[in-house]
């Protein structure tokens, strides 16, 4: 079926959705190789963003979130929604209804887990079917991570004939600042799991996001503490990202069918160097992050928290988002036991600078590149695989690398 647009970018009024307009603007154009609009609730903002990062070359899409009659006008226009409208569970749940109704393939860069197995548990079966791609966490949760994966996985079996028992992933460097969505959607997290109980244990599972009856393997709990690593030789503390990156790896591995084995472990976590002053900086690091998570809903110290954290719609300038950056290890052990080091790295602010360009390409592979004939909801490296890794390297600014010396 001919549709009128490749991708329509949904929220690209917000702090996200006009990095990734402006990306898809400087690098592709607006109406050469790939046909895409702007999107929103607001015709005003609209235009007075496209004004500022396109030209009026880019149409423009009207529609509200919570009227489903627009939301099925939108989709049925286009060969992909790429939204940037969070917190998803209070705005993303009717849209991706409509897509997978629709078979409009989807992307967008959530980190809500709670939300995602919600969309799960309700489209996938039917998304497999009809052929339809739900894509979630298309940004630096979880593509680094996810990709990343599946880049050392190929590499291993390519230039030693063996597999990886085990990944653990450090984060060896990374600068960037935190945009008032992102805090946002962190907030609904943990308003949500103090309605409903549940949704901690579902968080606390390692397997939160694989598919029903296939919830346990090898892999323990996120890490919680300061440990020393010895295979990194690092003091090593929890990385707030963990929580959604581990289980979208392993919800990737188990849809595709346990290539690595059943067996097969990975976990993450930050380093902060050898000694007593990289144990010094990993509890100092951790103690931000506790206060961040034990901050119960309307207390005295998530109101505090939240007055120096910023609103949504603002997040880092374009100077910072430029000055980012983020260097990923992950430390390979293969069947054998000897531990090749691999790395992805990144050339801007992981959260924005990064984010945006890694979620346009996401959406311009599902419309452009011949990709796995799959449907479901599904996570970035079963969706794209090699065509998205392709992309990421030559036009996303993202390195990985698996070096054997």
């Amino acid at each position: 079926m001919n549709k009128e647009f490749d991708i329509i970018v949904w929220g690209a009024s917000g702090f996200t959705g006009r990095l990734v307009a402006e990306y898809l603007f400087k690098k592709y154009g607006a109406n050469d190789t790939v046909k895409w609009a702007m999107g929103g609730r607001n015709q005003t903002k609209l235009e007075q963003v496209r004004a500022e990062v396109a030209d009026e070359s880019v149409p423009l899409v009207i529609a509200d979130s919570n009227d489903e009659a627009t939301l099925n006008a939108m989709v049925q226009s286009t060969k992909v929604i790429c939204t940037t409208v969070g917190p998803y569970a209070k705005y993303g749940s009717k849209l991706v209804a409509a897509c997978v109704a629709h078979q409009t393939d989807y992307c967008d860069l959530t980190g809500e887990v709670q939300w995602i197995r919600r969309m799960i548990d309700q489209h996938h079966d039917t998304a497999a079917a009809n052929g339809t791609k739900i894509v979630h966490t298309c940004g630096f949760d979880s593509i680094p991570s996810d990709m990343g994966v599946y880049f050392m996985q190929k590499e291993a079996q390519a230039q030693t004939g063996q597999g990886i028992k085990h990944i653990k992933m450090r984060v060896g460097g990374a600068k960037g600042g935190i945009s008032g969505g992102t805090y946002a959607s962190l907030t609904n997290v943990l308003v949500e799991a103090e309605k409903d109980k549940s949704i901690y244990a579902m968080l606390l599972n390692p397997y939160g996001l694989n598919p029903k009856g296939e919830d346990s393997g090898p892999d323990q709990p996120d890490l919680q503490k300061v440990v020393y690593d010895k295979t990194a030789q690092s003091w090593i503390f929890p990385f707030i990202m963990a929580g959604i990156n581990t289980k979208v790896v392993r919800r990737s591995h188990a849809l595709a069918g346990y290539p690595y084995g059943k067996d097969f472990r990975y976990d993450e976590a930050m380093m902060s160097g050898k000694g007593i002053s990289g144990r010094l900086k990993a509890i100092a690091a951790t103690l931000p992050l506790g206060l961040l998570m034990s901050a119960k809903p309307d207390s005295f110290l998530k109101k505090m928290i939240d007055k120096r954290l910023p609103k949504p719609g603002e997040g880092p300038n374009k100077a910072a988002r430029e000055a980012g950056f983020y260097n990923l290890k992950f430390f390979n052990i293969l069947e054998d036991d000897t531990v090749i080091l691999g790395k992805v790295t990144g050339d801007m602010d992981p959260g924005y600078g990064s984010t945006s360009k890694m979620l346009a390409e996401s959406a311009i592979c599902l419309a452009k590149d011949d990709i796995p004939d799959l449907g479901g909801v599904l996570t970035p490296s079963l969706a794209m695989g090699d065509a998205l890794l392709k992309r990421l390297q030559e036009n996303a600014g993202l390195g990985f690398s698996f070096d054997r010396t």
